[in-house]
């Protein structure tokens, strides 16, 4: 009898509270809505900025796309020690309101020039780091790496959706309407952050302890953060060169490339939800992650020889996207495993660092290699980082 209850009581030890429970939704629902509002640019940008001054400079839409990544990897560690100081939820809504002002500039903007400024100002809106630390707040430990891998896959999920919306949305309303649409999505944001998100109690211990050398001296987080800064590298720069090639390829326009980033959307999540569940229930976290990035670094090496086949490179994204959204689901799972509770906020807070910092720098390769290259070059650096990333992910251990 005893035994009984016992093992009828470790299901319950492993649910989420009610409490838990809305935390979890509503923070994902926070971080997907705004990097939905951020990714929603990026499938159409190389293309829809041509309609502007300045938009057929590579280079100008290579750093516009990236800036805000820039912006964002200088303020994510002091907007993420400035909401253990003065609260979760007070940073979120300042960044927020950063964030809708930069797009209100973008959305009025007669030249290039100016998207890259309104985007460096939504980059000051740094709260990546505050949202992560949010979850970790909310959640008990049992629970919590549950609770990161929602908020992973909200990523994958957002540039899913925006893979399909933007195109749409340029299409009826231009490149203007667009940023309206993002401005409106941080709106959205900053009432989600201020009214639906519950209060939860901080551990204050927590944030005494945190030491920056702790983290710099964790060799398994520095894998993981060089992991993530290659992968937001990889996607920024792939995306200076793919639209430009499913219009030549394909005769798609800025608005009907939703016709071929739908299919593969599809395609790639059918995949996908399997695969991480599949890693979750057996505990293969290390080795799912070797295998998605080794299947990253072929597809990215293969997609300059399938460069004059739609065909080739319709199924290389589909693989690419597999291998995307695992890595964006399995990642934050990982960090909050590796992180000792002692300074896993501040770890969370290089992550999203070194996330941001590969945004800006993809774009700005992409854009670079794009003025003064074959757009293959992209994918060969993207390939090359891969293989790097792959080295280094096999010297980790695996997390308990």
């Amino acid at each position: 009898m005893t035994q009984a209850a016992a093992s009828a009581e470790k299901p319950q030890r492993l649910r989420l509270t009610p409490t838990e429970r809305r935390a979890s939704i509503m923070l994902a629902l926070l971080f997907a809505s705004r990097m939905l509002g951020l990714f929603l640019l990026t499938p159409v940008f190389a293309v829809a900025a041509q309609a502007i001054p300045g938009g057929n400079d590579a280079v100008r839409i290579g750093l516009a796309l990236g800036a805000y990544g820039l912006t964002q990897a200088i303020m994510q560690i002091p907007l993420g020690m400035a909401s253990d100081r003065f609260g979760r939820r007070a940073v979120i809504v300042f960044g927020m309101v950063l964030f809708v002002i930069g797009g209100v500039i973008c959305a009025l903007a007669t030249h290039v020039d100016w998207i890259t400024v309104g985007r460096t100002i939504q980059g000051l809106g740094a709260i990546s780091a505050a949202i992560t630390a949010w979850v970790a707040d909310a959640t008990r430990p049992e629970v919590r790496t549950r609770a990161m891998a929602m908020v992973g896959a909200s990523i994958g999920l957002s540039f899913a959706v925006s893979l399909v919306l933007s195109p749409v949305i340029v299409g009826s309303f231009g490149l203007s309407g667009l940023f309206w649409a993002i401005s409106l999505l941080g709106f959205v944001c900053l009432l989600i952050a201020a009214f639906a998100v519950p209060v939860v109690p901080r551990q204050e211990e927590d944030i005494i302890q945190a030491r920056v050398r702790d983290v710099l001296l964790h060799v398994d987080l520095l894998r993981l953060n060089f992991g993530v800064f290659v992968l937001h590298f990889v996607l920024m720069a792939m995306f200076i060169v793919m639209p430009g090639w499913l219009a030549r390829l394909g005769g798609y326009d800025s608005g009907s490339l939703w016709k071929v980033y739908l299919p593969v959307i599809v395609l790639s999540f059918v995949a996908m939800v399997p695969a991480v569940f599949y890693t979750e229930t057996r505990r293969i976290h290390k080795r799912a992650l070797e295998a998605a990035v080794l299947g990253m670094a072929v597809v990215l090496a293969l997609m300059p020889l399938f460069s004059a086949s739609f065909g080739g490179i319709f199924v290389l994204l589909v693989l690419f996207f597999v291998a995307f959204n695992v890595l964006e689901a399995l990642q934050p799972s990982l960090v909050s495993r590796v992180a000792p509770p002692s300074y896993k906020g501040l770890a969370l807070g290089f992550y999203n660092t070194l996330q941001s910092l590969g945004i800006f720098l993809g774009g700005v390769a992409g854009g670079l290699l794009t003025a003064h290259g074959e757009g293959g070059y992209v994918f060969w650096l993207a390939a090359g980082l891969a293989v790097l990333w792959l080295l280094a992910a096999r010297g980790m251990r695996q997390p308990g």
